[in-house]
This record gives structure tokens, sequence and C-alpha cells, in this order.
């Protein structure tokens, strides 16, 4: 017998035929003798539609009152799916974030997990109940209700697994597991079988959307294996797991991430003296604007240009800070460039081979792509590249890699 938690997202659970199928497959588990713990998002859109009664009261709305909020759609979801296996002579019994005490901090609506009691789910295991818990919530020192912020239904399954020592964490989406890149932009973009977590965690960082990245991370820090399947295909995903236990032999490029929501900041002629670049970037991070590629080139002529790159949807913000800035730091000029687009190689056999950065930045030549700035880490080659080019780029790098193959090279 073995220990899973299953976690269901909104697509999975968005009517009430489709809390039936996830009844099925969780009845599917049970009949094989194993225990289980499922965590279900909130109904497709519930949340969504929650915030928009919330903003349509006030604008900016409370937000320990948003969380009270938001949090009933989870208690929603929990309650029908448990209806759902007693009809089918399962035992099953809900419970919210709250009631199997997932304690967090006091940051509301974005909050972080800190401890998880497990008595009470390993009390209802030992009794033979199916443990239906609401997922994205928890409460804080003082009782209060709070939320982790969006995704973080991922990141509540994969701290009940490491809580409860957990076989295995299976996130159940609507796509069949992880691709060496969008299907929706190359057509044979292969599924992985498998992945590490270092890899992973890149993917998602970089623009990958299969999984929530503070779930990857709670998921290698506690060494919880993680599976990406289909609510709606019989197929076994991807395994996310240690690198050991992978294939001995890694391929080269596991998988191409890339985003479209970025923005180019370019500081020029700026004094090249100690500290500049901290006057440059500080006062943007001070502002919780986050901030992503930063490359700084020196002149011939005592000066230096300063480039970074943040979010699209925080450049305008971005673009009065550094107009401020500017003049304190005697910049010849500002130049801002919101059509660009990040693309990136990750593996962790870029470790153990050379010319892979190369081979990246012949295949874009070829196809008359500049490069505007280039990143590098021990698994990772970024490259920022004009936004209209970014689908043609990804295509050619995944064919030139032989990522559509069972290895590559």
């Amino acid at each position: 017998m073995a220990l899973y938690v299953l976690k269901f997202g909104g697509t999975s659970v968005g009517s009430t035929e489709r809390i039936e199928s996830v009844a099925n497959k969780i009845i599917a588990f049970r009949e094989q003798g194993h225990d289980i713990v499922v965590v279900v998002s909130a109904m497709s859109g519930e949340t969504n539609r929650l915030l928009a009664l919330a903003h349509a009261l006030d604008t900016q709305p409370d937000p320990r009152e948003t969380d009270v909020l938001l949090a009933t759609g989870e208690q929603v979801t929990i309650a029908l799916l448990s209806i759902a296996l007693q009809k089918r002579g399962c035992k099953a019994r809900s419970f919210t974030g709250g009631q199997v005490r997932i304690l967090t901090d006091e940051a509301y609506t974005r909050a972080r997990i800190r401890e998880i009691d497990d008595k009470r789910i390993r009390q209802e295991l030992a009794d033979g109940c199916v443990v239906v818990v609401a997922g994205f919530q928890g409460i804080d020192e003082e009782g209060n209700i709070t939320t982790l912020g969006r995704g973080g239904s991922d990141t509540s399954a994969v701290a009940l697994a490491a809580a409860l020592k957990a076989d295995e964490c299976q996130i159940y989406t609507d796509v069949k597991g992880v691709y060496t890149t969008d299907p929706r932009v190359v057509e044979d973009a292969r599924l992985l079988r498998s992945i590490t977590f270092e890899e992973m965690l890149e993917l998602a960082s970089l623009g990958a959307k299969v999984l929530q990245i503070r779930s990857v991370e709670f998921a290698g820090k506690y060494k919880v294996p993680l599976r990406v399947l289909s609510s709606f295909e019989d197929d076994p995903g991807t395994l996310i797991s240690l690198e050991e236990e992978n294939e001995m032999e890694a391929p080269i490029i596991s998988g191409i991430a890339f985003t479209r929501d970025e923005a180019k900041i370019v500081v020029s002629g700026v004094p090249d003296v100690p500290g500049i670049a901290y006057r440059v970037i500080g006062p943007v991070s001070d502002a919780g604007i986050e901030v992503d590629v930063i490359v700084q080139n020196v002149s011939a002529d005592g000066t230096t240009d300063i480039t970074f790159t943040v979010k699209r949807a925080d450049c305008e913000q971005t673009r009065q800070i550094i107009g401020r800035i500017a003049k304190d730091v005697n910049a010849r000029d500002v130049t801002v460039d919101t059509k660009i687009a990040k693309i990136s190689l990750v593996g962790v056999g870029m470790r153990s081979h050379a010319g892979i950065a190369s081979k990246m930045f012949k295949t874009l030549a070829d196809e008359s792509i500049n490069i505007q700035i280039i990143t590098t880490s021990e698994i990772k080659i970024s490259v920022v590249i004009d936004e209209k080019y970014l689908e043609l780029a990804v295509r050619s790098l995944h064919s030139a890699f032989g990522l559509a193959e069972e290895g590559n090279a």
C-alpha cells in the first residue's frame, strides 16, 4: 500500500460532470489499496468571479477579507467531490486548510506555508477515509484565513505530500505533462517522461506554465517525487525527481522555455564608478519590481551602459522610476523596448557538453535573428530577441537540438 497525494486543478473540477470523473479516478486508486489525500482548486473561473465581486464594491478590497472570500471557492469543490465519492460508497471527508491546520505567515493573498499538522489527516486515513483538502489556503497564528497566491493549490499539494512523506504527489492538469516546449508553438514538441527538479525549476521560472514555481521549490527541498499528468487522458505523464533517479546519461537539452511579457530598459552613458549599478537598479527593486536579466557594458570613455529587463506590466512604473534616477546619475539616455521576448535552453546535460551556446547562436544567426542580450548559468542559456521572431526562433532551436527525438545532440 502506498500513500498518494492527488491534486486536481480548476479545469479538472470545472463542472459536476468533471467532478464525477475525478471521483472515478480516485476510486480506481482506492481499489488498488492505496491511501489517498486529494487537494483541489476552485472550479475553473470561480476565483476570478469572486475577485470581480470584490472589485465591484472596492477597487482595492481589504486583503484579509479578500482571502476570506477567495477561500470559499475551494470549499465548494471539496464538498462536492466528497459527496461524489460518498455516493460511490467511498468514505470521504472534506477539510479546509484551517481544519487540517496548514499554518502560514500573515501575508494575506500571498502567504507562505510555515508548517502542517498531519495528525488529523493521518487519523482519517487510518479510519479508511479519502481525505479531501482545500488547496490554496491556510490559517495564520491568529486563526485568520490566508491564501497562497495564484497557483497555490500546487504548493498545498506538495507541502502536504512532504508532511505526510507520501510516495508520490500527482498534479492533474489539462495537459499530459511537461513538454520539450509549448506544443501550441511547436507541433512536434515531445512529452518528457522524466525531468529533474533543477531543470523543472528553471523551466518554471523561465516561462513554462505547467507548474507553479513555489511547488517545484518545495518538492525539490523535501525530495517529494512529483508527477504531472492529464485529468482527461490515461497517460503516465512526466515524473519530476532527483537527478540521480533519472537516466544516467541525461539528454543535453531537456526543454525550451520562453516568455513574451518582458520589457528591456537601457540606461546609457552613466559614470563607471563603484555602486552605480545599485544606484540604478536598487530603487526599482525597492519598489517591489522584479528585475530579471542585468547586463553592464563599460565604454572606453569611462561611462557604462546598464541594461535590464522587467515584466511588461511593470514597465511604465519602472520607466518613471528610472526617469528620476537618470538625472541623479547623469545618464546620457534612457531607452525602453516593450517588444522583446526571452528564450531559454535548459538541461543538466549542459554541464558535460561544450558548444551548446555556439550552436544556439548559429541557429539563430541562420534565421537572421539578432540577439540583444545573452545570460548563462550551469544548466541554462537565455537570450533576448525581438518578439516578432519568437516562434520562428523556438521552432528552429527545437529542430536544431533534436528535441522531437528521444535523445538529442
